[in-house]
């Protein structure tokens, strides 16, 4: 697909819907930039995007070479990219443009959208339906027990999922796929989940698309399913501000997607990094996105929370 991106004007946080209160899978290409460690160097104005066909404004794409001590001080490679729309603004910021237009197996950032295909197509009925455990001993031990919609997505449960995929069948996740523009849009695997081992592959630039229709809820899916989906990404939240992320490993490299809530506008963001050192290195994915929000104040610091 184009990978230009097509970013949306005027959001603002009561458009969700919500109120604020308190691997084959394979990588198509890949960068080894060096990293520039100086902080104080400014942000380099680069590729032109264009926003949707609302509005004819030209959005400047910044990248930022000093995010790059973010990633040196955790010993690890990969991009970010970052869409601020607080207060009407469109800043757009990436680390590493050519990796950030890289597609990547999503893992289980997936979780996202096939959640909606399977309410969608009535695989599931909510996010009470339980789903027994198969019995099969895996090595994460919260997998290990009967599951509901909430409960798979929170532990990144792939048997639902893969139960939700043999029901959809290839034929219908290609189509949704296709409708929701979801990077290459291909669901074939020779085995496997194919979100993990298969042909699905999706870049950090096109996640940041996917999770601006979803904040909308300009899926083609019933608004409350969306809204669900959201609520499911929750992963923390203050009087003022709202955290929905979903993390993503297919074991050599790693994802964390999602969005900051305020009520001025949501700051978007999505981060890909290698996992050479695999478990050890997954803290990596929220430290590293964590410290770049709070840079741009975007996530408040820990000791500033109330």
């Amino acid at each position: 697909m184009n990978h230009r991106f097509l970013l949306f004007s005027a959001l603002v946080a009561s458009s969700t819907g919500i109120f604020l209160v308190s691997p084959i899978s394979a990588k198509i290409s890949i960068s080894n930039r060096p990293h520039i460690s100086q902080i104080s160097q400014q942000p380099n104005v680069s590729n032109l995007i264009t926003l949707d066909n609302r509005s004819q404004n030209i959005l400047e794409r910044q990248e930022r070479p000093d995010w790059a001590s973010f990633f040196d001080r955790v010993e690890a490679q990969g991009t970010i990219v970052v869409l601020d729309q607080r207060g009407g603004a469109q800043q757009l910021w990436v680390y590493d443009q050519e990796r950030a237009d890289t597609a990547y197996s999503p893992a289980s950032t997936f979780k996202i959208p096939h959640s909606l295909f399977a309410l969608d197509a009535g695989v599931v009925r909510d996010e009470f339906q339980v789903f027994e455990w198969d019995g099969v001993e895996r090595d994460f031990a919260p997998h290990n027990q009967d599951q509901t919609l909430r409960s798979a997505m929170r532990n990144s449960a792939v048997w639902v999922y893969e139960i939700f995929a043999a029901e959809i069948g290839e034929a219908k996740a290609r189509e949704y796929l296709t409708q929701i523009d979801y990077g290459n849009a291909d669901p074939s695997t020779r085995e496997g989940a194919y979100w993990i081992d298969g042909a699905l592959a999706i870049s950090a630039q096109e996640q940041i698309h996917f999770l601006q229709k979803l904040y909308q809820n300009e899926l083609p899916f019933r608004v409350e399913h969306q809204r669900l989906v959201k609520d499911m990404m929750i992963v923390e939240a203050e009087r003022d501000w709202i955290l929905r992320a979903k993390t993503g490993w297919e074991g050599r490299w790693g994802w964390w997607v999602g969005w900051v809530e305020w009520p001025t506008g949501p700051v978007f963001f999505a981060l890909n990094i290698d996992t050479p050192n695999r478990l050890d290195d997954l803290y990596k994915r929220e430290a590293i996105t964590r410290a770049i929000l709070q840079s741009i104040d975007a996530l408040p610091a820990e000791e500033d929370r109330q």
